[in-house]
């Protein structure tokens, strides 16, 4: 009896690639190959297109860091293993098996820098990061990473939650740094996915009232919806409306999760004397400008936030059981062969755009 010969594994794939501002074309590239010890061959299932991305698309550059070579983006994505290499421990150190489905955290830190020895990752010395030149992303079919990286989700958590757990775990370092108290007032500059999670943890930590600022209407649609008291900062001037809602005291807390341009200075204002502003935002052009004598008088904290650290069990933990909604922040779906229109709509915040996923295909 003839034997049949076993399928050869794929020598390329299709990734979505940035040869330079707004040129993002989907195109044939190498298979990964197999992995290494300490690393997983993943299949991807969904990747979110974060604002960090949409930095990337506009200018082929985030902060100083320049795409100088074509480049694959995406970083917010959850994937399947398809093969493991030896040693390899997954985020809560126990062995990966090929069909896991697993949320992935695209940070790949050394563990060995004095930031990483104390316990700060995401400040490592030595960080590779997903997407950000020069190591490519998830916009494609199959990605090799760290094992320490994967983290194991269970049924009840849908592909395109699980990719989202990438920014609700950067929301949940915001609101740890913000330090919020039970019953402490705060203001979130922009209701894009981020922001809007940072809402849903503020609430959770118990802060009240929360003020929240966006110039779309169906963001502050869900903001209300999330329980903020919602402010159209293109028809009124925010700070001024915050200072009447609060008879002139400013809020304990204030959040920037929009671009980083005047949203840093609305911070500001908003922050009462003595006050936390946290920082979130990545500005277009890599400057963060605040009138000084604002924040000196008021003896603001100014906190600037960076990624995240430890969080994937709190984030899987919150996710499993609904205290999140991860579900409603999708609005549109993508397949990678249409990764370009996806970018498109998205840079433009057409058709009441917040959250847009894209497919590559791997199933588990």
């Amino acid at each position: 009896m003839n034997s049949i010969p076993a399928s050869k594994p794929p020598t390329t794939m299709r990734a979505a690639r940035l040869h330079g501002p707004k040129d993002l074309r989907v195109e044939r590239v190498p298979h990964p190959g197999a992995p290494k010890c300490g690393q997983v061959l993943l299949g991807v299932l969904t990747t979110g297109i974060c604002g960090s991305d949409l930095h990337s698309y506009a200018d082929a550059r985030i902060g100083d860091t320049a795409v100088e070579k074509p480049l694959i983006l995406g970083h917010e994505f959850a994937a399947v293993v398809e093969a493991v290499g030896p040693e390899s421990l997954n985020g809560n150190h126990q062995p990966l098996k090929p069909g896991t489905r697993v949320a992935v955290d695209p940070a790949q830190p050394c563990h060995h820098c004095e930031p990483c020895e104390h316990g700060h990752p995401n400040l490592c010395c030595n960080l590779a990061f997903c997407g950000n030149y020069p190591y490519g992303g998830s916009f494609c079919e199959w990605i090799l990473m760290p094992a320490r990286s994967c983290f194991p989700v269970p049924k009840s958590i849908d592909d395109e939650s699980a990719a989202l757990l990438e920014p609700l775990g950067v929301a949940i370092h915001a609101v740890d740094l913000a330090n919020f108290r039970v019953g402490h007032s705060a203001a979130i500059i922009g209701m894009g996915p981020i922001g809007l999670l940072i809402l849903q943890l503020a609430r959770l930590a118990g802060a009240d009232p929360i003020f929240a600022t966006d110039k779309f209407p169906w963001r502050l649609k869900l903001a209300a919806k999330y329980g903020a008291i919602p402010i159209r900062c293109d028809a009124e001037d925010p700070v001024q409306r915050i200072a009447k809602e609060t008879r002139g005291r400013g809020v304990d807390v204030a959040i920037e999760a929009a671009w980083g341009d005047e949203s840093v200075a609305q911070a500001a204002g908003m922050a009462r004397l003595g006050g936390r502003v946290v920082l979130v935002g990545i500005p277009g052009d890599d400057h963060l400008a605040l009138k000084a004598s604002t924040a000196r008088r008021k003896g603001l904290t100014l906190v600037l936030s960076r990624r995240m650290k430890h969080v994937y069990p709190r984030a899987i933990r919150l996710a499993e059981q609904g205290r999140v909604d991860l579900p409603g922040l999708v609005s549109h779906r993508f397949p990678l062969k249409r990764a370009v229109e996806a970018f498109q709509l998205n840079a433009t915040y057409a058709d009441k755009v917040v959250k847009v996923m894209v497919e590559s295909g791997a199933k588990p």
